[in-house]
């Protein structure tokens, strides 16, 4: 079996952790050096695809929306996202890591079609939480796909988009009748009461790594 080569790493703002850009054949794969596992990886999307048909269904019928979806990885939620939207929808990533970006611009953006060339795709380079405090009532589907969901992974800041204060901010930032969605590795019932304590109705999806129904058991919390 061929071996994965090194395309590329990256600095994450604000802790110093290397992101590297792996390939092997036509299979990308995004991992932390000198952790085991990776972040992501082409061959299992399922859930990030996921994260955006569960979220822009519930907005189908919303006249020229607008999402933001926290993190671009590698571009499947995106994708997913304009796929599920009209012409008229406008569609913004906020992505901490500029690599990111270039990243999904070359080789590695043909596994998702290459979305940021779609014209109602935007990428904002910077944190996706200073960009929700910015912009209230400014979305209609807020998609978050931030470390590992509730429990920070990569960095320990992404744990307060989980917060109160977070969920707070991010409703702020809603449209009438929005739509919050979360991605999340594993189950975590203190979030989905966290939601409802803000006076959220909330519901935690159980979706797949892998289509049609293989992989990981991933969830996404949806709440409005």
């Amino acid at each position: 079996m061929a071996r994965f080569e090194l395309l590329g790493t990256a600095i994450i703002p604000g802790k110093g952790t290397e992101l590297r850009l792996l390939q092997r054949n036509d299979e990308f794969s995004i991992r932390i050096a000198g952790t085991s596992g990776e972040l992501m990886n082409t061959r299992l999307h399922g859930s990030e695809d996921a994260l955006a048909t569960l979220a822009c269904e519930r907005i189908a019928d919303h006249p020229a929306p607008k999402v933001l979806i926290g993190g671009l990885g590698m571009g499947f939620t995106l994708a997913a996202a304009l796929q599920s939207l009209g012409e008229t929808a406008e569609v913004t990533v906020a992505e901490l890591v500029p690599e990111v970006e270039q990243w999904n611009l070359g080789p590695l953006g043909n596994a998702a079609g290459y979305p940021l060339k779609d014209p109602r795709a935007r990428v904002h380079i910077g944190d996706v939480v200073q960009l929700i405090k910015d912009s209230p009532a400014s979305y209609d589907a807020i998609m978050l796909d931030i470390d590992n969901g509730p429990e920070g992974l990569t960095r320990k800041e992404n744990d307060w988009l989980y917060s109160s204060a977070g969920i707070a901010a991010a409703q702020e930032a809603l449209r009438p009748e929005g739509i919050l969605a979360y991605w999340s590795a594993g189950q975590d019932p203190t979030f989905t009461e966290c939601l409802k304590r803000a006076g959220l109705s909330a519901e935690a999806v159980t979706v797949r790594a892998h289509r049609p129904g293989k992989g990981a058991r991933h969830v996404i919390w949806l709440a409005w």
